[in-house]
């Protein structure tokens, strides 16, 4: 393990309204550029970044330290980092779990992952819920705020941003038990592996899709049902994934979503989404189950949602699960067939796993 840090270059962070943080840098050395966003979960850093639904995102976390129990290769969620930079008060390179194959700082160099600290990181997530999220670069290879600017201008905002086909598999592929009872067609818009974990855990085989798979070749699977994925960027551009969803409603089916595919699953009822102002992002986020009445705590991590007001006038679709802080919509159910999907991450990792039994409640819906 080591026993002290690698010399440092100065590094800065701009963000799109102007404001200017100076730190240092850690990981790579160059420059990136996302939507700025923040995670206040004290731990479970590896599986956060590696989460492909941050693709697109420079990530704050929140935890004054990161990185004090290195890495390990089993801790991921994808085949790689999905964050676009990073940003923290203290990222230790110095670990201490003993088990730890490596460091922080050299798993993000090997990832290429630009990141920052020495950075009041409570002050700036103040910053960004009064201000909402924004745009934002981070450079160890310049500090030349100005001609930063002028790159930052060039950076798309994430509203009207397709981004599911940047993180998809590329291959179908499978898991599980060719021979299991149950078989469940999976479009992959980001998929964490845990998720796909959950439902071969519950005894059922998978395969898994490229996000834009048609609904005949998810049906050639001959699935008893099917999972629309989490993933990154706006779920209003994604037109193509929007009529799939809506022919795989017409097979009548158990369809489950989670996160955009819970996004995917309203638009496909004529529900909008649209763009929060600086979304849910951690591990404690308190959710009410409206149908049992009890409460769930969360994990989370999203910068869209389902319009509540919308929602109110659908005639075949309810609510099922509220967030219990801003009383935004966490989950929904159609009332004339077998659907219904999350905002939240039943599988949390990490997490508590107060919401796993939605895995339950799917596999049994298709046995039935």
């Amino acid at each position: 393990m080591p026993d002290s840090k690698k010399p440092q270059v100065p590094a800065v962070l701009v963000l799109a309204d102007g404001r200017v943080h100076h730190g240092m840098s850690f990981g790579h050395i160059g420059t990136t550029s996302g939507e700025l966003c923040f995670n206040t979960g004290m731990t479970g850093y590896q599986e956060v970044f590696t989460d492909p639904s941050y693709y697109g995102q420079v990530l704050i976390m929140n935890n004054a330290h990161i990185g004090n129990y290195g890495v390990m290769p089993k801790d991921v969620e994808s085949s790689s980092v999905k964050i676009m930079g990073l940003i923290g008060r203290n990222l230790e390179e110095n670990f201490s779990r003993l088990v730890a194959t490596g460091s922080l700082q050299q798993y993000l160099e090997e990832q290429k992952i630009v990141a920052i600290e020495g950075i009041d990181t409570r002050d700036l997530v103040r910053h960004v819920r009064e201000k909402g999220a924004m745009n934002c670069i981070i450079s160890s290879e310049t500090t030349d705020v100005e001609a930063l600017q002028r790159r930052l201008a060039d950076v798309p905002d994430m509203g009207g941003l397709e981004l599911a086909s940047r993180v998809t598999t590329q291959e179908v592929y499978h898991l599980g038990d060719p021979s299991a009872k149950i078989r469940i067609s999976v479009l992959d818009f980001g998929i964490k592996k845990n998720i796909l974990q959950c439902m071969v855990d519950r005894g059922a085989y998978v395969r898994v899709h490229p996000a834009t798979t048609d609904a005949d070749t998810l049906d050639a699977f001959e699935p008893h049902g099917y999972f629309i994925s989490n993933g990154p960027g706006d779920p209003s551009a994604m037109p193509y994934a929007i009529e799939t969803v809506k022919k795989i409603l017409e097979r009548r089916k158990p369809t489950f979503g989670i996160c955009l595919g819970h996004q995917l699953l309203a638009l496909a009822n004529d529900i909008p989404t649209f763009k929060m102002h600086h979304g849910h992002r951690g591990l404690n986020h308190p959710v009410k189950n409206l149908v049992t009445g009890t409460c769930e705590i969360t994990t989370q991590n999203h910068g869209f949602a389902v319009d509540p007001e919308a929602i109110r006038h659908s005639a075949n679709t309810e609510v099922t699960h509220v967030n219990l802080n801003d009383d935004s919509i966490e989950g929904i159910r159609l009332k004339d067939r077998p659907a219904f999907s999350v905002q939240y991450h039943p599988e949390a990792t990490p997490g508590p796993h107060d919401s796993r039994y939605l895995f339950d409640q799917f596999i049994g819906m298709m046995q039935a």
